[in-house]
Protein backbone atom coordinates (compact mmCIF):
# COMPACT_ATOMS: atom_id res chain seq x y z
CA UNK A 1 0.00 0.00 0.00
CA UNK A 2 1.42 3.43 -1.02
CA UNK A 3 1.63 6.13 1.48
CA UNK A 4 -0.21 8.71 -0.72
CA UNK A 5 -1.03 12.42 0.92
CA UNK A 6 -3.68 13.08 -1.24
CA UNK A 7 -7.18 11.24 -2.54
CA UNK A 8 -6.51 11.47 -6.47
CA UNK A 9 -10.10 12.07 -6.49
CA UNK A 10 -9.94 14.96 -4.90
CA UNK A 11 -6.92 16.62 -7.00
CA UNK A 12 -8.66 16.71 -10.13
CA UNK A 13 -10.42 15.51 -13.32
CA UNK A 14 -11.90 11.62 -12.72
CA UNK A 15 -12.13 9.90 -16.25
CA UNK A 16 -14.75 6.91 -16.33
CA UNK A 17 -13.67 4.53 -19.19
CA UNK A 18 -16.76 1.95 -20.00
CA UNK A 19 -19.08 4.55 -18.60
CA UNK A 20 -21.50 3.05 -20.28
CA UNK A 21 -21.14 -0.80 -18.48
CA UNK A 22 -22.42 -3.10 -15.61
CA UNK A 23 -19.40 -1.86 -13.56
CA UNK A 24 -19.50 1.45 -15.26
CA UNK A 25 -22.87 2.51 -14.53
CA UNK A 26 -22.19 1.78 -10.63
CA UNK A 27 -18.88 3.87 -10.62
CA UNK A 28 -20.73 6.79 -11.68
CA UNK A 29 -23.52 6.30 -9.01
CA UNK A 30 -20.52 6.39 -6.56
CA UNK A 31 -19.12 8.92 -7.82
CA UNK A 32 -21.94 10.94 -7.94
CA UNK A 33 -22.21 10.66 -3.99
CA UNK A 34 -19.27 11.59 -3.71
CA UNK A 35 -19.91 15.15 -5.59
CA UNK A 36 -17.81 13.54 -8.55
CA UNK A 37 -18.87 13.94 -12.07
CA UNK A 38 -16.21 12.37 -14.20
CA UNK A 39 -15.40 13.09 -17.56
CA UNK A 40 -17.00 9.52 -19.50
CA UNK A 41 -16.40 7.90 -22.52
CA UNK A 42 -18.34 4.76 -23.69
CA UNK A 43 -17.39 2.74 -27.30
CA UNK A 44 -19.77 4.91 -29.30
CA UNK A 45 -20.00 7.98 -27.09
CA UNK A 46 -23.95 6.67 -25.70
CA UNK A 47 -24.67 6.05 -22.41
CA UNK A 48 -27.85 4.03 -21.45
CA UNK A 49 -30.08 6.29 -19.33
CA UNK A 50 -29.45 8.90 -22.85
CA UNK A 51 -26.81 10.22 -21.75
CA UNK A 52 -23.37 11.30 -23.76
CA UNK A 53 -19.74 10.83 -23.29
CA UNK A 54 -16.65 10.62 -25.30
CA UNK A 55 -16.34 7.91 -27.48
CA UNK A 56 -13.14 5.66 -27.45
CA UNK A 57 -12.77 2.54 -29.18
CA UNK A 58 -10.15 0.73 -27.88
CA UNK A 59 -9.47 -1.75 -29.98
CA UNK A 60 -8.24 1.27 -32.18
CA UNK A 61 -4.07 1.79 -31.19
CA UNK A 62 -3.63 5.22 -29.60
CA UNK A 63 -7.43 6.35 -28.50
CA UNK A 64 -7.07 5.73 -25.22
CA UNK A 65 -3.70 7.49 -25.01
CA UNK A 66 -5.37 10.28 -26.60
CA UNK A 67 -8.16 10.59 -24.90
CA UNK A 68 -6.41 10.65 -20.99
CA UNK A 69 -3.92 13.44 -22.64
CA UNK A 70 -6.79 15.22 -23.49
CA UNK A 71 -8.59 14.86 -20.67
CA UNK A 72 -5.09 15.20 -18.00
CA UNK A 73 -6.64 13.44 -14.92
CA UNK A 74 -5.84 13.02 -12.05
CA UNK A 75 -7.25 9.41 -12.05
CA UNK A 76 -8.47 7.11 -14.13
CA UNK A 77 -10.82 4.19 -13.36
CA UNK A 78 -10.84 1.67 -16.36
CA UNK A 79 -14.22 -0.30 -16.55
CA UNK A 80 -13.73 -1.07 -19.70
CA UNK A 81 -12.69 -4.54 -21.05
CA UNK A 82 -13.38 -7.49 -23.84
CA UNK A 83 -15.40 -9.66 -21.37
CA UNK A 84 -16.88 -11.84 -24.39
CA UNK A 85 -15.75 -14.92 -23.09
CA UNK A 86 -16.34 -17.44 -25.76
CA UNK A 87 -15.62 -15.17 -28.44
CA UNK A 88 -12.62 -14.43 -27.42
CA UNK A 89 -11.54 -17.81 -28.08
CA UNK A 90 -12.06 -17.07 -32.19
CA UNK A 91 -10.92 -13.24 -31.69
CA UNK A 92 -7.63 -13.36 -29.75
CA UNK A 93 -5.87 -10.35 -31.47
CA UNK A 94 -9.00 -8.24 -30.53
CA UNK A 95 -8.93 -9.37 -27.02
CA UNK A 96 -5.56 -8.50 -26.47
CA UNK A 97 -5.59 -4.98 -28.15
CA UNK A 98 -8.30 -4.28 -25.66
CA UNK A 99 -7.50 -6.27 -22.36
CA UNK A 100 -3.75 -5.97 -22.85
CA UNK A 101 -2.22 -3.26 -25.32
CA UNK A 102 -5.08 -1.15 -24.46
CA UNK A 103 -4.08 -0.97 -20.88
CA UNK A 104 -0.33 -0.75 -21.24
CA UNK A 105 -1.44 2.34 -23.48
CA UNK A 106 -2.92 3.84 -20.12
CA UNK A 107 -0.35 2.82 -17.97
CA UNK A 108 2.06 4.40 -19.72
CA UNK A 109 0.44 7.85 -20.58
CA UNK A 110 -0.64 7.59 -16.88
CA UNK A 111 2.66 7.65 -15.43
CA UNK A 112 3.81 10.45 -17.89
CA UNK A 113 0.91 12.49 -16.72
CA UNK A 114 1.06 11.88 -12.79
CA UNK A 115 -2.56 10.00 -13.02
CA UNK A 116 -3.62 7.10 -10.83
CA UNK A 117 -4.94 4.31 -12.46
CA UNK A 118 -7.93 2.23 -11.07
CA UNK A 119 -8.26 -1.24 -13.28
CA UNK A 120 -10.35 -4.29 -12.79
CA UNK A 121 -9.03 -8.16 -13.62
CA UNK A 122 -10.60 -11.29 -13.66
CA UNK A 123 -10.50 -14.67 -11.75
CA UNK A 124 -10.12 -15.82 -14.93
CA UNK A 125 -6.08 -15.15 -14.43
CA UNK A 126 -6.07 -18.38 -12.52
CA UNK A 127 -6.37 -22.35 -13.98
CA UNK A 128 -9.63 -22.83 -11.27
CA UNK A 129 -7.53 -25.92 -10.13
CA UNK A 130 -7.49 -24.62 -6.44
CA UNK A 131 -8.59 -26.00 -3.30
CA UNK A 132 -8.69 -23.17 -1.10
CA UNK A 133 -9.23 -19.05 -1.48
CA UNK A 134 -6.80 -17.56 -4.47
CA UNK A 135 -4.54 -15.13 -3.09
CA UNK A 136 -2.96 -12.20 -4.83
CA UNK A 137 0.33 -14.04 -5.11
CA UNK A 138 -0.89 -17.65 -6.33
CA UNK A 139 0.21 -18.01 -9.61
CA UNK A 140 -1.32 -17.37 -12.09
CA UNK A 141 -2.59 -20.03 -15.09
CA UNK A 142 -5.32 -18.87 -17.42
CA UNK A 143 -7.37 -21.35 -19.49
CA UNK A 144 -8.52 -19.12 -21.61
CA UNK A 145 -7.95 -16.40 -24.10
CA UNK A 146 -9.79 -14.35 -22.22
CA UNK A 147 -8.00 -15.10 -19.08
CA UNK A 148 -4.48 -14.45 -20.83
CA UNK A 149 -5.40 -11.16 -21.92
CA UNK A 150 -6.38 -10.17 -18.56
CA UNK A 151 -3.42 -11.20 -16.96
CA UNK A 152 -1.87 -9.51 -19.36
CA UNK A 153 -3.55 -6.39 -19.05
CA UNK A 154 -2.24 -6.55 -15.17
CA UNK A 155 1.34 -7.35 -15.93
CA UNK A 156 1.53 -4.25 -18.49
CA UNK A 157 0.21 -1.73 -16.20
CA UNK A 158 2.32 -2.92 -13.68
CA UNK A 159 5.38 -2.88 -15.46
CA UNK A 160 4.56 1.10 -16.54
CA UNK A 161 5.12 2.24 -12.94
CA UNK A 162 1.70 4.15 -13.22
CA UNK A 163 0.43 4.33 -9.65
CA UNK A 164 -2.20 2.43 -9.58
CA UNK A 165 -4.85 -0.10 -8.10
CA UNK A 166 -5.99 -3.59 -9.65
CA UNK A 167 -9.06 -5.42 -7.95
CA UNK A 168 -9.50 -8.80 -9.27
CA UNK A 169 -12.92 -9.92 -9.49
CA UNK A 170 -15.46 -12.75 -9.98
CA UNK A 171 -18.74 -13.58 -11.04
CA UNK A 172 -20.18 -9.57 -11.24
CA UNK A 173 -23.86 -8.67 -11.68
CA UNK A 174 -26.24 -5.75 -10.99
CA UNK A 175 -30.01 -5.35 -11.29
CA UNK A 176 -29.33 -3.71 -15.12
CA UNK A 177 -26.88 -5.20 -17.82
CA UNK A 178 -26.45 -8.56 -19.08
CA UNK A 179 -25.41 -11.04 -16.36
CA UNK A 180 -26.53 -14.34 -15.33
CA UNK A 181 -28.86 -13.20 -12.60
CA UNK A 182 -30.88 -10.96 -15.28
CA UNK A 183 -31.25 -14.54 -17.85
CA UNK A 184 -32.02 -16.14 -15.31
CA UNK A 185 -35.11 -14.45 -14.63
CA UNK A 186 -35.87 -14.26 -18.17
CA UNK A 187 -35.13 -17.74 -18.55
CA UNK A 188 -37.14 -18.75 -15.01
CA UNK A 189 -40.25 -16.67 -16.44
CA UNK A 190 -40.05 -18.72 -19.53
CA UNK A 191 -39.75 -22.10 -18.60
CA UNK A 192 -40.42 -25.04 -15.64
CA UNK A 193 -37.47 -26.97 -16.26
CA UNK A 194 -33.57 -25.69 -16.26
CA UNK A 195 -30.04 -26.76 -16.33
CA UNK A 196 -27.28 -25.56 -14.36
CA UNK A 197 -23.52 -26.61 -13.90
CA UNK A 198 -23.13 -27.34 -10.59
CA UNK A 199 -18.94 -27.88 -10.57
CA UNK A 200 -17.98 -24.08 -11.06
CA UNK A 201 -17.84 -22.37 -7.63
CA UNK A 202 -17.26 -18.64 -6.79
CA UNK A 203 -19.22 -16.11 -5.27
CA UNK A 204 -21.41 -13.95 -6.51
CA UNK A 205 -20.54 -9.88 -6.27
CA UNK A 206 -22.59 -7.08 -6.80
CA UNK A 207 -21.38 -4.43 -9.16
CA UNK A 208 -22.89 -1.59 -6.86
CA UNK A 209 -20.85 -3.09 -4.32
CA UNK A 210 -17.31 -3.14 -6.32
CA UNK A 211 -17.95 0.20 -7.12
CA UNK A 212 -17.88 1.49 -3.52
CA UNK A 213 -15.64 -0.70 -2.36
CA UNK A 214 -12.99 0.32 -5.28
CA UNK A 215 -13.26 4.11 -4.63
CA UNK A 216 -13.21 3.49 -0.67
CA UNK A 217 -9.68 1.24 -1.29
CA UNK A 218 -8.32 3.63 -3.57
CA UNK A 219 -9.16 6.43 -0.73
CA UNK A 220 -7.76 4.78 1.70
CA UNK A 221 -4.39 4.69 -0.10
CA UNK A 222 -4.77 0.55 -1.71
CA UNK A 223 -2.44 0.60 -4.54
CA UNK A 224 -0.76 -2.91 -5.93
CA UNK A 225 -3.27 -6.09 -6.99
CA UNK A 226 -6.15 -7.02 -4.33
CA UNK A 227 -9.09 -9.35 -4.82
CA UNK A 228 -11.93 -8.07 -3.87
CA UNK A 229 -15.27 -10.49 -3.45
CA UNK A 230 -17.61 -11.43 -1.08
CA UNK A 231 -17.68 -13.97 1.49
CA UNK A 232 -18.46 -17.31 0.74
CA UNK A 233 -19.04 -19.40 -2.00
CA UNK A 234 -21.58 -21.11 -4.11
CA UNK A 235 -22.03 -23.23 -7.09
CA UNK A 236 -24.12 -21.68 -10.35
CA UNK A 237 -26.68 -24.10 -9.76
CA UNK A 238 -27.22 -23.07 -6.09
CA UNK A 239 -27.46 -19.39 -7.16
CA UNK A 240 -29.65 -19.89 -9.76
CA UNK A 241 -31.97 -21.86 -6.99
CA UNK A 242 -31.15 -18.80 -4.66
CA UNK A 243 -31.88 -16.30 -7.78
CA UNK A 244 -35.45 -18.13 -8.07
CA UNK A 245 -35.93 -18.73 -4.32
CA UNK A 246 -35.52 -14.83 -3.52
CA UNK A 247 -37.72 -13.56 -6.75
CA UNK A 248 -40.39 -15.53 -6.02
CA UNK A 249 -40.46 -14.55 -2.25
CA UNK A 250 -40.67 -10.83 -3.80
CA UNK A 251 -43.15 -11.44 -6.51
CA UNK A 252 -41.01 -11.16 -9.67
CA UNK A 253 -41.41 -14.65 -10.59
CA UNK A 254 -44.66 -16.43 -10.37
CA UNK A 255 -42.93 -19.88 -9.34
CA UNK A 256 -39.26 -20.99 -9.42
CA UNK A 257 -38.50 -23.65 -12.43
CA UNK A 258 -36.99 -26.89 -11.43
CA UNK A 259 -33.11 -26.39 -11.50
CA UNK A 260 -31.01 -29.97 -12.62
CA UNK A 261 -27.07 -29.67 -11.48
CA UNK A 262 -25.36 -30.81 -14.16
CA UNK A 263 -21.05 -31.31 -15.04
CA UNK A 264 -20.00 -28.52 -16.91
CA UNK A 265 -18.50 -31.53 -19.32
CA UNK A 266 -22.75 -31.18 -20.28
CA UNK A 267 -22.39 -27.64 -21.18
CA UNK A 268 -19.50 -27.36 -23.38
CA UNK A 269 -17.95 -23.80 -24.51
CA UNK A 270 -15.23 -22.72 -27.18
CA UNK A 271 -13.74 -21.54 -23.74
CA UNK A 272 -12.98 -23.17 -20.37
CA UNK A 273 -14.51 -21.67 -17.28
CA UNK A 274 -12.23 -22.09 -14.64
CA UNK A 275 -13.95 -24.58 -11.55
CA UNK A 276 -12.73 -22.72 -8.77
CA UNK A 277 -13.14 -18.71 -8.67
CA UNK A 278 -13.08 -18.33 -4.80
CA UNK A 279 -10.42 -15.29 -4.38
CA UNK A 280 -9.40 -14.57 -0.52
CA UNK A 281 -9.78 -10.73 -0.34
CA UNK A 282 -8.40 -10.72 3.35
CA UNK A 283 -5.86 -8.46 1.85
CA UNK A 284 -7.80 -6.12 0.97
CA UNK A 285 -9.25 -5.97 4.41
CA UNK A 286 -6.09 -5.52 6.27
CA UNK A 287 -4.84 -2.89 3.86
CA UNK A 288 -7.74 -0.70 3.34
CA UNK A 289 -10.18 -1.65 5.77
CA UNK A 290 -13.13 -2.74 3.20
CA UNK A 291 -14.55 -6.20 3.35
CA UNK A 292 -17.53 -7.46 1.85
CA UNK A 293 -20.31 -9.18 3.06
CA UNK A 294 -21.49 -12.61 2.49
CA UNK A 295 -22.56 -12.98 -1.08
CA UNK A 296 -26.08 -13.64 -0.28
CA UNK A 297 -26.69 -10.10 1.43
CA UNK A 298 -25.74 -9.23 -1.84
CA UNK A 299 -28.18 -11.43 -3.40
CA UNK A 300 -30.83 -9.82 -1.30
CA UNK A 301 -30.44 -6.61 -2.34
CA UNK A 302 -30.27 -6.87 -5.85
CA UNK A 303 -33.34 -8.44 -6.19
CA UNK A 304 -34.93 -5.33 -3.72
CA UNK A 305 -33.41 -3.19 -6.46
CA UNK A 306 -35.20 -4.86 -9.31
CA UNK A 307 -38.61 -4.89 -7.10
CA UNK A 308 -38.46 -1.58 -6.61
CA UNK A 309 -38.24 -0.96 -10.32
CA UNK A 310 -41.62 -0.05 -12.27
CA UNK A 311 -43.55 -3.10 -14.14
Amino acid sequence: MSAHASNPLARGPVLLIGADGQLGTELRKALAARGIAPVMSSLHGTLPDGGTARACDLSAPGALAALVREVAPAAVINAAAYTAVDRAESEPALAARINAEAVRELGDTAKALGATVVHYSTDYVFAGDGTRPYREDDAPGPVSVYGRTKREGEQALAASGADAVTFRLAWVYAAHSANFLRTMLRVGSERDHLRVVADQVGAPTPAHWIAEASLKALEAGARGLYHLAPQGQTSWHAYAEAIFAGAVARGLLAKAPTVEAIPSSAYPTPAARPAWSVLDSSRLERDAGVRLPDWRVGLDEVLDQLTALPR
